[in-house]
């Protein structure tokens, strides 16, 4: 595949991505920062959508010989404190790396300044991470570990059992809080409101 090629397919599956995000309005920052007070769960239902969905993918294309995984090495240090920095700049700038751009492209303003700081963060990573934070963040690495490595168990059988497992959760996810008391029986972001005591009892009378 020429590089050409190679960047025309990312900004086409980029676009899928972009309209999915706004589609499934997960892009929005009231969403998202409900989502990381554990108060509306959209965001968690689309997202674990896609891992259960890329895990049945990898089984059936690892399974019958179609691709082979190359993970990366596990970093504690770097998973750890990468991960806790990004969760704290998404609670605050109501974004993610992936969402600030379907934000853009849906008239957010203050995403624009999300944007560049997250530009302005890559270039800083970039000079720090050769001398100052990869001594730091390369600490605790036990090479490339997997699960079924772990369990001597082939792939295949992990990631089915994995990709049930967050279905079977996603279902009951569903059940306890339902998408429409998150975004509205329209999915214009508006929950669907319980019935005011009159309001009920005039239906009651009609």
């Amino acid at each position: 595949m020429s590089v050409f090629a190679a960047i025309l397919i990312g900004l086409a599956m980029g676009a899928i991505f972009g309209m999915a995000l706004e589609k499934g309005r997960v892009c929005e920052g009231g969403v998202i920062v409900c989502q990381m007070q554990m108060s509306r769960h959209a965001m968690l239902k689309m997202f674990l959508s896609a891992v259960a969905t890329g895990l049945i993918v990898l089984a059936i294309l690892v399974g019958f010989g179609f691709a082979k995984l190359s993970p990366k090495a596990t970093l504690f240090a770097a998973d750890i404190v990468g991960g806790a920095i990004l969760g704290v700049g998404i609670v605050m700038a109501g974004a993610c790396p992936g969402t600030v751009l379907a934000q853009i492209g849906t008239g957010y303003r203050d995403a624009i300044f999300t944007f560049i700081g997250g530009l302005f963060g890559a270039l800083a990573f970039t000079y720090m991470e050769p001398n100052i934070l990869k001594p730091v963040l390369t600490t605790g690495s036990y090479g490339r570990l997997t699960l079924d490595q772990l369990l001597g168990v082939p792939f295949p059988a992990v990631a089915l059992t994995f990709a049930a497992v967050i279905i079977g959760f996603l279902v009951w996810l569903e059940k306890v809080s339902p998408w429409e008391k998150e975004i509205g029986p329209n999915a214009d972001g508006v929950p669907e409101e319980p019935a005011t005591p009159v309001a009920a009892s005039g239906a009651a009378l009609r």
